[in-house]
């Protein structure tokens, strides 16, 4: 971290590249350092020039006198691989290059790139870059803007991270325009050494920085990534770190041949390394800086002591002067998660009393357009000291008689009187100047519409939602016969099985604690007649054929033969419904299996990325992509993680005895996404697998394997 100090609070400087040409990369780099406060030393490097802006320029940075910090370097990549070796010669700590032509390109670039990276780390020296705008730290103390940016920050308590140099100017300007400031503001470039994990850890313990926002193109580390942001968003100094992520629609990289391939994608790991990490995710660079907004002011107490404000939980009070803004924020609030507070009879009573009785005293609460501050006063008053109230939003619409200026100065007052958040919406520009200026210098959020507001105190439930999580301690489960499932692996394997059927992949369930049904082949129709009575009656009879994927397409499934005679006719219709079905497709025969207690179908799935294995929980069954009901989890998976899945589908109701249903095994099924975790943890060679559906029993009956899908690949075909 000692490098990346140098980078961003160097005490000197040295521009290598530095021009004397206006518009050029090189000169503007030059001059906003120059010309932005710098507190340290700024030395020019140019064997050309004698001096830039009145500056002495050195031929080389070894020609330079004093040490050096940090070497920004803007040259070609074969000139900048000569620089990089001269800064380390020097003794530099840090080095950043904004000069594009590296990986995004390629070939010799690619080349170059390595070994500008393979320099730094001999050296221990910090890269960022290459291809990047560069790095600004407004802090009065330091005071840099080593980026062809022109405009310099405000300085403010959030700290920006961006794999685009193009959007960091966008956002600079976007910020001037809303007064936001920052602590520290990063363009990453290629991610060639430092990347955004290491720049997240770094900001955590910067004092400097309240909140961490960070535009993302792509991560290169899944459960690394994890378990280190996990520890930023809630350690013992949690720091919340706010995100977009672009490519949101873009289909996913792996081909599906199953359920969950079909519903996975980049997208599904993406949303859950950031549900595991505790990451909030915006869908727009708007609502990024609404959020951020809401989480990076810092209010005062009446003890005058600065702590952030996050809702213990989601119940919300809205005070409006406007009954319309106050059904948009009313709609928007359910929208995010959270819920409209039900008032206590003494709140109620207090508001009837102090308030016109053309006032809506219910939950929104409607003051009237002609409300005075005092009015909004009361009514804060009134709802935030409610105990069922968990925070609160306050919408002002100026009205001829309405006092911005004496509304915010009654909210801030009524705020270091509460530990709850207040966020505000003082609608229009001009007239609400003086009021949004207030409040914003007393660092309290404010926006424009209804709906901002409402979706910046959903995200801050969410990350209270998220500190406050339950921790469960571990499964006791049985201990996996991992080497007997080695063993299943490397036969089919040997055996050219790449896509296991029920037969193999019930046997290797089997080795990871998962409950199967007896099952067997039948080749002919006597064969069937024979394991049905071996294993009793009623049986289910499916297809087996490694090129039909879904049997109930091929009508290749029949549940609940409970003769002999249906036996027979089943298996003649089964065999000749495949072939009708692919003509080409390999019949192997008919599986005959014990049929299963009733209960929930689910499914639980795995798809293997670059990242690590992608797990897959929700609803099962015929209608698992119709419905989509499913959620994802990057592996491993523990007992928190697992309970968390289970909860977050929307039908979850459903296991707790929904209209009379019993309950069902929660606990078991928990349980088993912990054993699949385990399993695909333990065996790269499954790069696939669907256990759709896996019936769920009620509870304290387990659950049970009805039909499996494993697709292996050897080690090493990767």
């Amino acid at each position: 971290m000692k490098g990346l100090d140098a980078i961003f609070s160097p005490e000197s400087v040295a521009i290598i590249g530095a021009s004397n040409t206006p518009g050029k990369v090189g000169h503007d780099i030059f001059a906003n350092i120059l010309q932005g406060g710098f507190q340290g030393t700024l030395y020019p490097v140019n064997p050309k020039a004698k001096s830039i802006l009145s500056v002495k320029t050195y031929p080389a940075i070894n020609a330079i006198f004093d040490t050096i910090d940090l070497s920004i370097i803007i040259l070609p990549p074969m000139v900048c691989l000569k620089a990089v070796e001269e800064s380390i010669e020097k003794g530099v700590k840090g080095i950043v290059i904004v000069s594009a032509g590296f990986r995004e390109v390629g070939g010799e670039g690619l080349e170059i790139e390595n070994r500008i990276v393979s320099l730094c780390k001999e050296a221990g020296v910090r890269l960022v870059g290459p291809n990047c705008l560069g790095v600004i730290n407004p802090v009065p103390d330091v005071s840099l803007n080593a980026s062809f940016s022109k405009r310099m920050p405000i300085c403010g308590n959030i700290s920006f991270i961006s794999q685009s140099g193009a959007l960091c100017t966008a956002v600079l300007d976007f910020a001037a325009d809303r007064n936001f400031g920052f602590s520290k503001f990063i363009s990453i470039g290629n991610k060639a050494d430092v990347d955004e994990l290491d720049l997240l850890l770094y900001l955590h313990n910067d004092l400097n920085t309240a909140v961490i926002i960070l535009y993302l193109e792509e991560l290169r580390k899944g459960q690394e990534f994890i378990e280190a942001v996990k520890n930023i968003t809630s350690g013992h100094r949690p720091t919340p770190v706010l995100i977009i992520k672009s490519g949101r629609t873009k289909a996913g990289a792996q081909a599906a041949a199953s359920h969950t391939g079909a519903l996975a994608g980049t997208e599904a790991v993406y949303d859950a390394i950031f549900k595991q990490a505790g990451i909030i995710r915006a869908n727009s660079i708007a609502e990024l800086f609404d959020f951020a907004n809401a989480f990076a002011y810092k209010r005062e107490s009446a003890l005058g002591k600065a702590k952030r404000k996050i809702p213990s939980g989601r119940r919300v009070a809205i005070v409006t002067n406007a009954g319309g803004p106050g059904i948009l924020a009313t709609d928007m609030t359910v929208s995010s998660d959270l819920e409209l507070a039900s008032f206590a009879p003494e709140t109620i009573t207090e508001l009837a009393r102090c308030l016109p009785t053309t006032a809506n005293i219910n939950n929104p609460v409607d003051i009237i357009g002609d409300a005075p501050s005092d009015r909004y006063e009361t009514a804060l008053s009134a709802v935030i000291k409610d105990e069922g109230v968990d925070g609160a939003l306050v919408i002002l619409t100026p009205q001829s008689m309405t006092n911005a200026l004496g509304t915010a100065e009654a909210i801030v007052r009524v705020a270091r009187r509460s530990s709850k958040p207040i966020l505000c919406c003082f609608m229009g520009i001009v007239d609400v100047s003086a009021g949004v200026k207030y409040l914003q210098e007393h660092g309290y959020p404010v926006y424009k519409f209804p709906e901002n507001a409402a979706k910046a105190l959903g995200a801050l439930y969410k990350y209270s939602h998220w500190l406050n999580r339950e921790h469960l301690p571990p499964f006791k489960l049985k201990a996996h016969d991992r080497a007997g499932a080695e063993k299943i692996i490397r036969g089919c394997l040997a055996a050219g099985k790449t896509r296991l059927g029920e037969l193999d992949g019930l046997e290797l369930l089997k080795r990871y604690g998962f409950n199967t049904l007896p099952t067997k082949l039948a080749k002919n129709a006597a064969e069937a007649v024979q394991i049905a009575v071996e294993i009793g009656f009623p049986v289910v009879m499916k297809i087996v054929s490694p090129q039909i994927l879904h049997k109930s397409d091929a009508g290749g499934v029949v549940v609940g033969v409970k003769t002999e005679a249906e036996i027979k006719a089943d298996f003649t219709r089964i065999m000749s419904n495949a072939g009708k079905f692919d003509g080409e497709a390999h019949l192997e025969g008919v599986l005959i299996q014990k049929m299963a207690e009733a209960g929930d179908e689910v499914i639980l799935g795995m798809n293997r990325y670059a990242a690590g294995p992608l797990i897959m929980f929700g609803m099962g069954g015929i209608f698992v992509e119709l419905f989509k009901d499913v959620v994802f989890r990057l592996a491993p998976v523990d007992r928190d993680e697992a309970h968390r899945m289970v909860h977050e589908i929307k039908s979850y109701k459903m296991f707790t005895g929904f209209r009379g249903r019993p309950k069902s095994d929660v606990e078991i099924l928990e349980k088993n996404i912990v054993r699949l975790s385990d399993m695909v943890i333990n065996h790269p060679e499954i790069i696939e697998l669907d256990i759709n559906p896996l019936l769920v029993h009620e509870e304290g009956k387990g659950a049970t394997v009805a039909d499996c899908r494993i697709i292996l690949k050897p080690p090493s075909s990767k």
